[in-house]
């Protein structure tokens, strides 16, 4: 199969099979006449790398593809997101964290007409339960789209649920102190898109997680993330600079807090690219 027939490859071009497989996503069900997307990730080992207190970054990634892909589906060809967002019900964290084993759902299909931008939404559930949404807004790309999807090797971290979820994005702690977190994003093909970059549901997961663990790192008692909103300005590139010797100039998410409350949290969260400019931001709301 080859992109210049994208109805039939099943794939958006976002969502190459390598981040499909690193992050344990299957589709279940999918109809390219009314473009509908069900697919399911397992969301055992998410986990926030600085708090260790249980995260819903993954299911960034899991609105990506679900939803990114009914407008890849709806264009007929390739698409970039530029937008995206994640709302759960109070509760969620908990229901994950109380059966990790049991998977999420997602259940995308277009709204409003098609044109560009195109819009998607899809409904998160857990073990029969909706515990939230999600939204992508989509641009078309020029052309007929990446070529086929390159070999990149195996991966001995594909497929294997359970995995904590800074291992599988390949992000690590870089700086942590109060009210502001850096997270190191690691250059690994697996979590590329088809043309390279950091694929948008991991940098948006990325975001999360940092802006998370901006709130948290010194709250007894933790806020959970109730919404996170998105932003894509330019492409994001895993990697350090040519020569660089300092933190600033590698790939890396910071988490910076606006607010903390008795009852909510708010922070922001910025993606800066190996030359320093802001690739991808985001605002996450959190509630305890």
């Amino acid at each position: 199969m080859t992109m210049s027939t994208p109805l039939l490859v099943g794939a958006d071009p976002e969502t190459p099979i390598s981040v499909l497989r690193r992050f344990s996503i299957t589709t279940l069900e999918q109809s390219l006449e009314a473009f509908t997307v069900l697919a399911a990730m397992p969301v055992s080992g998410m986990t926030n790398p600085v708090t260790g207190q249980p995260s819903i970054a993954g299911l960034a990634i899991l609105v990506d593809d679900a939803a990114g892909r009914v407008n890849y589906y709806r264009q007929g060809g390739p698409t970039v997101s530029s937008e995206l967002t994640v709302d759960l019900s109070p509760g969620a964290i908990e229901s994950l964290g109380r059966w990790p084993d049991e998977p999420v759902l997602a259940a995308a299909g277009p709204l409003g007409p098609a044109g560009s931008p195109l819009l998607s939404v899809c409904t998160l559930t857990h073990r029969g339960t909706e515990i939230g949404t999600g939204t992508v807004h989509t641009v078309g790309l020029p052309g007929d789209g990446p070529p086929e999807p390159q070999n990149r090797g195996s991966d001995p971290l594909a497929d294997r649920p359970g995995i904590d979820i800074g291992e599988l994005m390949a992000v690590e702690p870089l700086t942590v102190r109060d009210g502001f977190v850096r997270l190191c994003q690691r250059p690994d093909p697996m979590v590329n898109n088809m043309i390279g970059i950091v694929h948008g549901g991991v940098s948006s997961a990325g975001l999360e997680l940092a802006a998370a663990a901006a709130i948290n790192h010194t709250q007894d008692h933790p806020f959970q993330t109730a919404s996170i909103r998105v932003n894509f300005l330019r492409p994001f590139l895993a990697g350090a600079d040519a020569g660089a010797e300092s933190h600033d100039a590698q790939s890396h998410y910071e988490g910076s807090v606006l607010r903390i409350g008795r009852t909510s949290a708010v922070a922001d969260a910025q993606a800066i690219g190996p030359d320093g400019k802001v690739a991808v931001i985001a605002r996450v709301t959190a509630y305890r």
